[in-house]
């Protein structure tokens, strides 16, 4: 399972991908977590709005900072 947080490094970009970090640890599930800073990455992937949040390279979340419990959440439907 790979998480990519696409965002320039904002205090929303960073936030998400520690909201990221301890929503995959309270699900005790293995997953890597890459931050994307690139821009033109950004916009190859067609992320319109960031913060964006990608799971196994599909756009899951973008343009909000969800709170840890939403993400636990998000991740257990899109997971399964």
């Amino acid at each position: 399972m790979k998480f990519e947080v696409v965002g320039s490094g904002c205090r929303k970009c960073i936030e998400l991908e520690k909201r990221t970090r301890e929503a995959i640890s309270i699900l005790g599930i293995k997953a890597e977590v890459e931050h994307i800073y690139d821009v033109s990455r950004m916009v190859e992937m067609g992320i319109a709005y960031t913060p964006a949040l990608l799971l196994d390279g599909k756009v899951i979340l973008s343009g909000m900072l969800p709170t840890v419990e939403y993400l636990v959440s998000l991740i257990k439907s899109k997971a399964s």
